[in-house]
């Protein structure tokens, strides 16, 4: 039996070459610039590293989104109006329906999984 190597799944967060991901669809102000890096995708499973220029954006979420910011900060403003804010080295949880805003203060690079 073969053991799948790990090299394909492996990258320095913090300097990985991103490739350009386009606006944010989600921004809610002026255009969000972003860039990503897919480490691994299995049907709406999926893990990388996100990065996002700065502004305001509104999120509704599909799916749960494990959340490790390696970069920047952030105010998360869920619907029901509760305010908190994540920084470098901050990890959330996003259950699937979530939804509320995302004020990035910054750019912002984060390491995701979605599930």
């Amino acid at each position: 039996m073969s053991v799948p190597t790990l090299a394909p799944y492996l990258s320095s967060a913090l300097d990985a070459e991103l490739e350009e991901w386009g606006p944010l669809p989600e921004a809610t102000g002026p255009v969000m610039a972003t860039a990503g890096s897919t480490l691994w995708e299995e049907g709406d499973a999926s893990v990388g590293i996100w990065e996002c220029a700065a502004g305001p954006s509104y999120w509704k979420l599909d799916t749960h989104e494990l959340v490790h910011i390696i970069a920047g900060h952030l105010t998360i403003t869920p619907d029901d109006g509760t305010q908190f804010t994540l920084k470098t080295g901050d990890v959330a949880l996003f259950p699937r329906g979530w939804s509320g805003t995302w004020e990035l203060h910054e750019t912002v690079r984060k390491v995701f999984a979605v599930f």
